[in-house]
This record gives C-alpha cells, sequence and structure tokens, in this order.
C-alpha cells in the first residue's frame, strides 16, 4: 500500500502541496469544475470547510475529462472560485482524475491496491474522497451526495 501522504501534487499557483501537512486531520478530496451542475456544491464545500476546519481540510481539484466542464487555465479557476463562491479551501493543479494520464493521487483515492479499502471509478464532477486523520481511505461519495450531508459529516464531527 502507498502512503497517501508520499503523493505530490502542485497548488494552482504552481506550488507543491504537502499532503504530509495535514496528518492528524480529515482530508476531503473533491474533483472539481466550473461549469458543472454540481458547481454550486463550491458554496458547501465551503461552509463544510469554514464549519470543520479545526479537523478536516477541503482540497479541490480541477478536471476537464468531464463534459470539458472545466476549460479554463490556473488564473482563470482561481478567479472563478474566489469571486463566485468566495472559496478559501485549497485547489490544485487541474489534473487527470482518471484514464492514462490519472494524477497519482487518484491512482491512490480509486484503486484498492494502494489505497488498502476499495476500489472505485470518478463518475463525475464533485464526487467526493474522504481520508482520515490516520491517511486512511474512509469512502467516497458520488456527485449527488451534498458536501454537508451526514454521510460525510458524521466521520468529521468529534
Amino acid at each position: 500500500m502507498t502512503n497517501i501522504y508520499d503523493i505530490e501534487i502542485n497548488s494552482l499557483q504552481n506550488t507543491p502541496i504537502q499532503l504530509s501537512d495535514f496528518k492528524g486531520k480529515h482530508i476531503l478530496f473533491v474533483n472539481v469544475a466550473s461549469k458543472c451542475g454540481f458547481t454550486p456544491q463550491y458554496k458547501d464545500l465551503e461552509e463544510l470547510y469554514k464549519t470543520y476546519k479545526n479537523n478536516l481540510v477541503v482540497i479541490g481539484v480541477p478536471c476537464n475529462q468531464f463534459g470539458k466542464q472545466e476549460p479554463g487555465n490556473s488564473s482563470e479557476i482561481e478567479e472563478f472560485c474566489q469571486v463566485n463562491y468566495g472559496v478559501s479551501f485549497l485547489i490544485t493543479e487541474k489534473v487527470d482524475v482518471k484514464g492514462v494520464n490519472q494524477h497519482p493521487l487518484y491512482a491512490w483515492l480509486t484503486q484498492r491496491k494502494l489505497n488498502n479499502k476499495k476500489s472505485s471509478s470518478v463518475k463525475w464532477n464533485f464526487q467526493k474522497y474522504l481520508v482520515s486523520p490516520e491517511g486512511k481511505l474512509i469512502d467516497y461519495y458520488f456527485s449527488i451526495t451534498k458536501p454537508l450531508s451526514s454521510k460525510i459529516t458524521k466521520h468529521i464531527k468529534l
């Protein structure tokens, strides 16, 4: 099993994000897109982050693989998130979450042989993956699961 804290991904500003900095907190990874029917979930993701930020990190991962709904470059994505939703949680570089160019983060999140929990495939934008404070995959949630759903919050509440 690969350790999630060893995986590297860059921020939207192209600076490395050290996932190991978040040991001891839950991490919610969400593949995001600016032009999707689920895009308003940014608002609830921000509320979730602000409510539980003492023990939760939300990381949005832009992806253009579903309906080409994230066509923007880094500065356009950043501006969209801040202007429209006041996003203050981390947003990464735009990556592939499936296929031959799948980012190692999503390989870990979706392959049981790496995460030692379960295999899945990313079906659409705003699919969510929750990782425990110990770096273990808790579960994943399809796009229709709202960020403030008890399916997610029951794991984060202390």
